[in-house]
């Protein structure tokens, strides 16, 4: 299939295909379900290859994920996908309104590097249980997991239902040229914009999932040694290659050297006194994003970690304290194993500091008291988030996961998934036995009064 007409062929397919009916959607989750599960040993090597994951990171965060939501999926498409009878108001008796759900069409899935299986596969099981034609590009950063995601995808799917595009900027670029129906985008904020105009050109609708700097707040009730665990564990998941990882922390002056030695002790508790050696600890994608992660250390400023190697893109779990507003660890979303600590007198210091930045995809709040929980939790705007734990949230399929502001337009997972991926037609039934005269011209008195007595 010609890559400039892709959108076009798969259209076709759509609009004059058989009906991809919820039956062959289970059908069609089930096998790829399936074939996700004998390609396990191959993901894991394949994410090996690409960013250094152990096994079970791998399958906690990549493939475990995706297997609990094509099971989600299975149990619920066919109760989201009925036609839903609505309240009709009774100025519109004696007709019944209904919502149908249908698929947008043809849908462009534009996948990132960090969690290559997951954020690739996830919106598109979602743009499946719709009905949608798909055209997957994933990120060529991670060309190993993009190369198997296209097997095991070429394996369920054919190529009129959908298509897996390897390759770098050229490719995107074409495929952004094209008319989708639905764009989906998963990545940097720079990037969105991009993907933002070229979908305006044909008033494509999109879901951007974004980042930004998210902040951590620990509470001066907190309990120190679980938040300073919960968000060692949290920031260096994938050696911090997270979008939702905790980006800075605010502390209270006098908390902060305490948390620091117990970040330390955490840190060698997970990984070891020498982390490089480290079955479980993931390396930078490339020299590309380890040089920009270097550049934004300060090493009189580190208390923890620091360690290097540039062959192996290794940056250890690194801890700096003290840092300022000015610092350049603080002027974009660092996306690494970099923590920078801002010590904070006042929790009303701590909250117009992150106020003062655009709003996060997520929010992380340590506390004890629950009416400070409540009060910053009203206070803070944020796409989602944790109360005394990291990340962990996007994990339940009851939550919509996504961004505001800056860092994201629209959610997904679970059922919001179907959602985003399903257009709903609005339709009111009127039957032809009766038909009451008080709509049609021409107008007098007591039309009038008897329109203001059922609409006043």
């Amino acid at each position: 299939m010609k890559l400039e007409k892709i959108a076009t062929v798969l259209r076709d397919a759509h609009r004059n295909g058989a009906p991809f009916n919820v039956k062959m959607r289970i059908q069609k989750l089930a096998h790829l379900k399936k074939v996700i599960v004998r390609s396990e040993p191959e993901i894991v090597q394949a994410l090996k290859k690409d960013l250094g994951k152990s096994e079970f990171e791998t399958y906690a965060t990549e493939i475990g994920f995706i297997l609990e939501e094509i099971n989600y999926m299975i149990k619920n498409i066919e109760s989201w996908a009925k036609v839903k009878k609505v309240k009709t108001p009774i100025t519109l008796f004696p007709g019944k309104s209904f919502i149908h759900s249908e698929a947008y069409g043809v849908v462009l899935i534009i996948s990132p590097w960090n969690y290559p299986f997951q954020l690739c596969l996830s919106p598109f099981i979602g743009a499946i249980a719709a009905g949608n034609k798909v055209v997957l590009k994933p990120s060529e950063f991670a060309a190993e997991t993009s190369s198997i995601i296209k097997k095991i995808v070429s394996e369920v799917f054919t190529e009129n239902e959908v298509s897996v595009i390897e390759g770098g900027l050229e490719e995107t670029q074409a495929l952004l040229t094209q008319k989708f129906d639905y764009i989906f985008f998963t990545g940097s904020t720079g990037v969105g914009k991009i993907i933002m105009k070229a979908a305006s050109e044909h008033l494509t609708p999109v879901t951007l999932e974004l980042g930004g700097k998210s902040p951590c707040l620990i509470e001066e009730s907190a309990n120190i040694d679980i938040a300073a665990k919960r968000v060692a564990w949290g920031k260096f998941l994938n050696a911090g290659q997270t979008c939702v990882a905790p980006d800075y922390v605010l502390i209270p002056i006098g908390m902060q050297d305490v948390f620091v030695q117990r970040l330390k002790f955490h840190i060698t508790t997970f990984y070891g006194l020498n982390v490089k050696t480290s079955h479980d600890y993931p390396r930078i994608v490339n020299n590309r994003h380890f040089d920009r992660l270097n550049d934004l250390l300060i090493k009189d400023k580190i208390a923890v970690g620091g360690e290097l190697n540039r062959e192996e893109n290794f940056i250890g779990p690194t801890v700096m304290k003290n840092v300022e507003l000015s610092d350049k660890v603080m002027l974009d979303e660092i996306f690494g194993p970099i923590l920078p600590i801002i010590p904070y007198d006042h929790l009303e210091d701590a909250i117009k500091i992150i106020m003062n930045f655009p709003k996060p995809l997520a929010f992380y709040l340590f506390s004890e008291k629950s009416e400070k929980k409540d009060y910053i939790i009203s206070k803070v705007p944020f796409g989602g988030g944790c109360i005394n734990d990291t990340v962990i949230h996007l994990a339940n399929p009851n939550l919509p996961f996504g961004g505001v502001g800056t860092s994201g337009i629209g959610s997904y997972h679970g059922q919001k998934s179907f959602e985003t991926f399903t257009n709903y037609k609005s339709v009111y039934k009127q039957g032809t036995l009766v038909d009451i005269p008080l709509r049609y011209p021409p107008y007098n008195e007591q039309k009038l009064s008897w329109i203001k007595f059922f609409l006043r």
